[in-house]
């Protein structure tokens, strides 16, 4: 088995503004659209692209947005066989404010998310003792989540976390995460530190090791991403790229690290790798429509190389 992603799909419903209109103003945007989504089904479309072997298990509505989300999933050749239709709840739907300068603001409405539950986990605990890696992150039910950790670790399967969207979670938690992978709010909730460089990050980091978390990733945007582990810290730098739509840059992450860890890479490597996917996501618009695929990346690190080279020899 390759990599398994339990996790979230939703509708993303994307309107383009000049900017975020303040609270009981009006202001006119530039677009509508829709792009199929969701933090879990980004992450896996990520890997599968980036040649990972896929397969998702979680919850979507009986309705249109479920079923495109299962055919969006079908087409990327991703093991769809582990996800339920429930007939209550509809699919999960995201509002993005998309701001001409690239920052967003997102609301989230879980739906049949949050209807998968343990026991609809517990029908797969052999799909999880055969995975190589386990992902998750936080758009559904926490009490799954957690359990899910639990059997992961019991099988000593490696276990991405992805805490977002952020919220606090319970050190009986973390202490079976392998790989912990907040941005910079994220990692401020979890440790309640203010971090404004990468010495706060490295602190945010070690206070998350003495929580019992394995291996901590904080990701940076354009500074890149802090790897902290119990044999110390590594800064791996960003890339520069137009910013045109910051969505899904840190589900693109999450997915090259997955692909990365189930292939048994270095760890310093494989986030380098996932720095350029998140750098490469950036660049276009949408969440599963801007995923890139493993030929651009390499051909991206192999440009970047070239650069580097040519500015050393000047």
């Amino acid at each position: 088995m390759g990599i398994l992603v339990i996790g979230s799909f939703m509708m993303d419903l994307v309107v383009r503004t000049p900017r975020a209109p303040q609270s009981g103003e009006t202001i006119i945007g530039h677009s509508f659209s829709k792009f199929p989504g969701g933090k879990g089904a980004n992450q896996a479309v990520a890997a599968a692209r980036l040649g990972g072997s896929v397969t998702m298990a979680g919850k979507v509505g009986t309705d249109e947005y479920g079923q495109t989300a299962l055919q969006t999933l079908e087409k990327e050749k991703i093991n769809t066989q582990n996800i339920l239709k429930d007939d209550e709840h509809a699919t999960g739907v995201g509002f993005i404010t998309l701001e001409e300068s690239g920052s967003n603001r997102i609301i989230v409405v879980p739906g049949a998310n949050l209807a998968y539950t343990v026991p609809n986990l517990d029908e797969i605990k052999s799909r999880i003792k055969s995975s190589k890696v386990l992902v998750l992150q936080l758009e559904m039910d926490l009490e799954m989540i957690e359990q899910a950790v639990s059997y992961a670790a019991s099988f000593d399967v490696p276990v991405i976390l992805n805490p977002a969207p952020a919220q606090k979670l319970e050190d009986s938690l973390l202490r079976k995460v392998t790989y912990l992978t907040p941005n910079e709010s994220e990692a401020e909730l979890l440790t309640g530190m203010k971090i404004t460089s990468l010495e706060d990050a490295e602190a945010a980091g070690k206070l998350l090791l003495g929580k019992g978390v394995k291996n901590v990733i904080i990701t940076l945007a354009e500074k890149g991403s802090l790897i902290v582990t119990e044999s110390g810290t590594a800064h791996v730098p960003g890339y520069t790229v137009n910013l045109v739509d910051s969505v899904a840059a840190g589900d693109s992450f999450n997915g090259a690290l997955a692909v990365g860890i189930a292939q048994g890479k270095p760890l310093d490597e494989i986030v380098q790798f996932a720095n350029a996917v998140g750098a490469l996501t950036v660049t276009k618009e949408g969440a599963i429509p801007s995923l890139p695929y493993l030929s651009e990346v390499e051909d991206f690190m192999n440009k970047n190389k070239e650069l580097a080279k040519l500015k050393n020899n000047d």
